[in-house]
């Protein structure tokens, strides 16, 4: 362990070494100029960082790139052969080919599932009680959603307006998936979710304006285990059903007995006009590639905390309304921009340099991420079981975690990690911070241990021919997506020649170490 410990601390000078602006160095983080010339996303980036003062950073590299845009489209990280074939080719094109093709695959559809499952609350047990069969059924149909590229406008207006059986129709569980489902608590759902507004600053009124709209909604149970149909029931009476229905802008809504509520809001919610539908989703998608929005937080959308680039915000407004809210349009847009290539190294502290977007933003990898990325690069599996034994749930040796399908269904690395619990939708339920607790775990654990001294990749990995410099070179390619650099073999070949290790003891040291550092574990 001192010996692994040693090289830790090696390889993490390194590290800072290559990454100094002065260093003479190989910097393997950044890039000398731009691959892409500026688009108008980055011009209303750059006039607000001209305006402060501020100057962008660098562009990042490309084996920065290939990991950054894997992490963030795909939630997996690139194979050691992905990596080197990408690093060493010279297309000019290379960067937009490799958006398309991440945009294009499977990785990302369960990628972008797992998001909208956090956002829309899909979970089984306590205390959103959908139960495991409509939870599968949710899944199913938000996966689908994403994989066809369901226009936003029409994903929405499906959830708000379905009914029929939560196992059946798979939308209506959005109606079950709220703690309170009285008309007030399904209104605040509702904005907080398709609007991005917390509905506790908002006045009395205007929160039963809305609560009108959802007041008619009929449940009844079947003779299957837990099935519910949800529907429009004109006949209900309570509290909400004699208030006018009023939409948040002020406007009053002319609801009849015959035309379900729910759709003449939905009608209201999805127009290109609606300020608050487009920009909240605009919002989300942004946080969601930078890991903070235009405004922040993208579930706190309200007059008194405006965007930090207003004209970045509306920009992203209008072609997602003229693409008829093509997520993928957008997402295609922003990961072409220079903005998002930038490095994440700032080029000169200053206070409003991350809000501002001057450099890419660093933050630690989920854990369903995290874990996938271990269990990648060493071959080793991981147990996912739901603990609540309604029914107690194992899922198939080598399941990723990305792909849970129920928010219930975990494990202890992912809780360590900050699994969100979707209790609420709230972004802010996903903790990312670093704790000792995690630090320790990856350095000290048997958990690790095992997974290192026993997966099936990095065992063949490490007997596959070849001296022990080329292997060096492979584990950087498989663990960091990158080559090393000269100073960071030496230090790799120090280590195994002071102790006297063998080939297969020390490649471990190096992977143990590598999983390690901070360059593994954060986004960059």
């Amino acid at each position: 362990m001192k010996l692994i410990w040693i090289l830790l601390m090696a390889l993490g000078c390194a590290y800072r070494a290559a990454a100094a602006p002065e260093t003479a160095l190989p910097n393997p983080f950044e890039a000398a100029e731009y691959a892409i010339k500026a688009t108008p996303l980055d011009e209303c980036v750059l006039a607000s960082l001209r305006k402060l003062g501020i100057k962008p950073a660098a562009p990042c590299s490309d084996a920065v790139f290939l990991r950054r845009a894997c992490l963030d489209v795909t939630g997996t990280m690139p194979t050691s052969r992905e990596a080197n074939d990408f690093i060493l080719s010279k297309n000019p094109r290379k960067r937009e080919e490799l958006i398309d093709r991440l945009l294009g695959g499977g990785d990302f559809v369960d990628y972008w599932t797992l998001k909208w499952c956090d956002v829309l609350r899909v979970k089984a047990e306590f205390p959103i009680n959908l139960w495991p069969n409509a939870a599968q059924a949710y899944h199913r149909w938000i996966h689908d959603a994403v994989g066809q590229n369901l226009p936003y406008d029409q994903f929405a207006r499906e959830l708000l307006t379905a009914s029929g059986s939560n196992f059946r129709v798979p939308p209506v569980n959005f109606y079950r998936a709220m703690q309170n489902r009285e008309p007030q608590g399904t209104a605040q759902t509702v904005a907080l979710t398709f609007m991005g507004s917390r509905t506790d600053r908002w006045p009395e009124e205007r929160l039963k304006g809305l609560a009108a709209f959802f007041a008619r909604i009929g449940t009844k149970e079947t003779s299957e285990w837990k099935e519910e149909i949800i529907f429009f029931d004109p006949a209900i009476s309570n509290a909400w059903t004699g208030v006018s229905g009023r939409f948040p802008d002020g406007t009053t809504a002319r609801l009849t007995g015959d035309r379900d509520p729910r759709q003449v809001f939905a009608d209201w919610l999805v127009s290109p006009q609606n300020p608050w539908f487009t920009r909240a989703i605009a919002n989300r998608t942004w946080a969601w590639l930078f890991g903070r929005g235009i405004v922040h937080e993208t579930d706190d959308l309200r007059p008194d905390n405006p965007p930090a680039n207003p004209e970045l915000l509306a920009y992203l407004e209008r072609e997602l309304a003229g693409s008829r809210y093509d997520l993928r349009h957008l997402l295609r847009l922003i990961l072409n921009s220079r903005t998002y290539q930038q490095a994440a190294a700032p080029a000169a502290p200053h206070p409003e340099a991350t809000a501002q977007f001057a450099h890419y933003p660093i933050r630690r990898v989920e854990a369903e991420v995290l874990i996938d990325a271990l269990n990648q690069i060493t071959g080793g599996t991981e147990k996912y079981t739901s603990a609540i034994p309604e029914p107690f749930t194992y899922m198939p040796e080598g399941y990723r975690a990305v792909c849970l399908p129920d928010g219930s269904i975990s494990s202890s690395f992912l809780e360590l990690f900050g699994k969100p619990a979707r209790d609420t939708g709230m972004e802010a339920e996903r903790n990312n911070r670093v704790t000792s607790a995690q630090r320790l775990h990856l350095l000290n654990s048997t958990h690790i241990q095992r997974k290192l001294e026993q997966g099936g990749n990095l065992q063949a990995f490490i007997k596959s021919g070849g001296g022990y410099r080329q292997l060096v070179s492979g584990l950087y390619l498989a663990i960091l997506s990158r080559f090393p650099t000269e100073q960071e073999i030496q230090t790799a070949l120090d280590h195994a020649q002071s102790g006297g290790s063998l080939k297969k003891e020390a490649a471990l040291d190096l992977a143990w170490a590598l999983i390690n550092s901070a360059e593994f574990l954060f986004r960059h």
